[in-house]
């Protein structure tokens, strides 16, 4: 317990400062957090410091560590899905549609292109072709919503058509993609004993009948029935351990908890006031303790000292290149094929490009696999990273704007 707290202690300190950082800099607090992460992770202290990483972070002791992180990426998961807004979708629903498929689509052609001259240099002995396009092709194509949404809450968008159709676009492009992995697990020989596909999108379907057709409509009654609108202890509890029964169906059926989690938050009640109940009592702790912890510890498994030499940085340079221009040329092509500006359209591709965490668990699970070799394993998570740290500027060069930069302006003016 005592080396939990210090390893907690020690991840707030750097999520902080390096979170603080990014931000002078122009940069999501997500990028410092990972970025601090790497700093106390093998990658930086691992090699200045050996015994004080081994000390501090020994690999046995972050069970714990990664429980807390999840379970504070499933409850901000929920806060996101609570604050969609309908009528903003209802508006939207031919953008996110068509952006959904022409940004999962794109990519993956352009990874089946590029995939046999990878596969040939860098994928382990022994891997099918099949399931390496399809790997390669899913890391391509996916979005990291929780990035996506984290981004879109600093700069106070989730509310906005933009943010909502990106919100739902990224939803839409990880169900598609965890769907792909399952599959592409299921042709993998060591997967041979796992619950087959077909199982698993059948119990995917009730699941979701079960959530939209009864336990939302149960919200509404549950809304009717009370002598208040204020959301009460008791009532905040059921809502929690609805939210975390939710997560694991979803992790049982293996799409993934966080879906389960952004979909409970889809279905709470559209009540302003329990909406701001739920944030005000949540918002704080998730934001500034628990969900430091979750990208700290991803930063920690990322090991980019593995990458050496010109030509590793070419194809790495290489896989950057097909990632962006598959996945933002296909949200940009389907926003402006229905009615959208150009500036919208990239803004949309810009956020859709946004990779970050959900990657590098993807990536991790393919590695696990035996799929993907050290090497490419590597160059797979500075993609993620970089077109993650690209959103930011591209958002900012397009003009759209910071609103939460502007109310702590705002604020610090009112201050002084």
């Amino acid at each position: 317990m005592t080396l939990l707290l210090v390893q907690m202690a020690t991840v707030l300190l750097v999520a902080l400062a390096c979170g603080w950082l990014a931000r002078k800099l122009g940069q999501s607090r997500v990028i410092g957090e990972i970025i601090g992460g790497i700093l106390i992770g093998p990658s930086v202290l691992g090699r200045l410091a050996p015994h004080v990483s081994a000390s501090l972070f020994p690999i046995g002791s972050l069970g714990s560590f990664e429980i807390l992180s999840n379970i504070g990426l499933v409850l901000f998961l929920f806060l996101i899905g609570s604050e969609l807004d309908y009528e903003h979708l209802r508006k939207q629903k031919s953008t996110a549609t068509l952006a959904s498929f022409m940004s999962i689509l794109f990519p993956f052609i352009m990874a089946a292109v590029a995939a046999h001259s990878l596969r040939i240099r860098f994928a382990p002995d022994g891997i099918g072709r099949i399931p390496f396009v399809l790997f390669l092709g899913i890391s391509m194509s996916i979005t990291a919503f929780p990035v996506l949404a984290r981004i879109l809450e600093e700069r106070k968008l989730q509310s906005t058509p933009l943010g909502t159709t990106a919100l739902m676009c990224a939803a839409v492009d990880d169900v598609c993609a965890w769907s792909l992995l399952a599959i592409g697990l299921t042709l993998l020989p060591q997967a041979g004993h796992s619950t087959p596909i077909g199982f698993r999108l059948l119990w995917l379907a009730g699941y979701l009948l079960v959530m939209l057709f009864v336990i939302r409509p149960m919200g509404a009654w549950v809304v009717k029935r009370q002598q208040s609108v204020t959301l009460s202890y008791e009532m905040l509890g059921v809502v929690l351990a609805i939210v975390l029964a939710s997560a694991a169906a979803t992790e049982a059926i293996g799409v993934h908890p966080l879906f389960g989690a952004f979909l409970a938050g889809i279905c709470f009640p559209r009540i302003e006031q329990w909406q701001t109940a739920i944030r005000t009592r949540l918002d704080m702790v998730v934001s500034i303790l628990l969900l430091p912890l979750f990208f700290a510890l991803t930063g920690m498994r990322t090991r980019l000292d593995l990458l050496s030499g010109g030509r590793i940085w070419l194809w790495t340079a290489i896989v950057l290149l097909v990632a962006v221009a598959g996945k933002m040329g296909g949200a940009i092509l389907a926003a402006r094929w229905t009615g959208q500006g150009w500036r919208d359209a990239a803004a949309l591709g810009a956020l859709l490009n946004t990779r970050g965490l959900v990657e590098l668990v993807v990536l991790n699970i393919a590695y696990n696999a035996h799929v993907f070799s050290p090497t490419l394993f590597t160059m797979l998570v500075v993609m993620a990273l970089v077109t993650t740290m690209i959103t930011t500027p591209i958002l900012n060069l397009l003009g759209v704007e910071d609103r939460g930069k502007q109310t702590e302006d705002l604020s610090a003016v009112q201050v002084a």
